[in-house]
């Protein structure tokens, strides 16, 4: 059993990052482990050329996301952490499979229509067939299965289509190069929003740093967004359908609930018919309570450039032990002459 995921190398990590997706990495990591499974995490810093970026922004967000992950949970000796740059087989095995992956269906794929919008005659090349590199992540290392969300799912059914082809059209039935991984959906993520606007997402991007709790805010700057946070008059209802109308309250409930682990009933029934000024306190020491021990260990870690470069390479190092034999029958499968 061998689970392969990737994430963007964005700098600036919030809560949202954490509660959206690196917790759920950590979680995976005990329980697969634990049975004898494989993790690989890897920062998709490939992928991350397909789009309009800033080279040194892209090299510090690297760094700070491998600072972020190690500092929630995620340990590089039960895990496989590593960026996609140091893996050469990843870029390689994507041109091998270029072969096989048909413009049709890249012209399919949502994400592409999306992020292309109207101006596709000016998205760049990689925008297009970076499908084909997310295929080529999973199937070098022969992954059993791969978490995905709902935005991932085409991607995951394009990657087995690869692999079946490529299969059907260059292995013998009873040797195929490629697994075809299977998906997991992970629990639902709790999703985020910011602290200023109950209607939009929790983000980096936000030119008020008061929308969002970042993972390098000590105790006093956790209390004071959350206070500050914003609200309405009316108390906490004791049921979630009282909730609807209220994206701010709704907003602050479902962060206790993602931090304490509990469900957003069972933190109304907690506070139902208290106001804000006692329950933004207890969510404030919560937070800081949760996120104290991550946020110490993220602050040493991502001013520590040599070590986690050799986070980074110590990871890409059993990566490409992992990678070699399948980029080697993927070659020659093709009939591509190797020295």
């Amino acid at each position: 059993m061998r689970i392969v995921s990737g994430i963007q190398p964005t700098g600036n990590l919030h809560l949202g990052n954490y509660l959206g997706a690196i917790r759920n990495w950590v979680a995976m990591q005990d329980d697969w482990t634990a049975k004898g499974g494989e993790c690989l995490y890897f920062l998709a810093d490939l992928h991350a050329i397909s789009m309009p970026h800033d080279p040194a922004a892209l090299t510090a967000g690297t760094r700070e996301m491998v600072a972020a992950l190690v500092a929630c949970g995620i340990d590089p000796e039960r895990s496989i952490l590593f960026n996609q740059t140091q893996v050469p087989a990843h870029a390689e095995l994507q041109w091998l499979l270029t072969g096989t992956a048909r413009m049709g269906w890249l012209n399919r794929m949502t994400q592409w229509k999306d992020k292309a919008g109207k101006n596709r005659e000016g998205a760049s090349v990689a925008l297009f067939t970076y499908p084909v590199l997310q295929a080529a992540d999973v199937l070098l290392y022969q992954a059993t299965h791969v978490p995905v969300g709902e935005d991932q799912k085409q991607h995951l059914e394009l990657a087995r289509d690869i692999a079946q082809k490529f299969n059907n059209d260059f292995a013998a039935e009873d040797a195929p190069v490629f697994t075809l991984p299977e998906a997991i959906i992970p629990p639902e993520a709790a999703r985020i929003m910011s602290l200023r606007d109950g209607s939009a997402k929790m983000s980096k991007s936000d030119p008020s740093d008061m929308s969002r709790i970042n993972l390098t805010d000590d105790a006093d700057a956790i209390m004071q967004k959350v206070r500050k946070a914003k609200t309405d008059p009316e108390p906490l209802p004791g049921e979630i359908e009282g909730l609807k109308e209220r994206p701010e309250a709704a907003n602050l409930v479902g962060i206790y609930a993602a931090m304490a682990g509990i469900s957003q009933a069972d933190v109304l029934a907690q506070f139902a018919g208290q106001g804000f000024g006692a329950f933004k306190p207890a969510l404030g020491e919560l937070l800081v309570e949760k996120l104290s021990p991550i946020t110490a260990r993220y602050s040493d870690l991502r001013t520590d450039t040599a070590a986690l470069d050799a986070i980074l390479a110590a990871g890409a190092q059993r990566a490409r032990a992992l990678a070699v034999p399948t980029l080697e029958r993927a070659y020659a499968a093709l009939g591509l002459l190797r020295g």
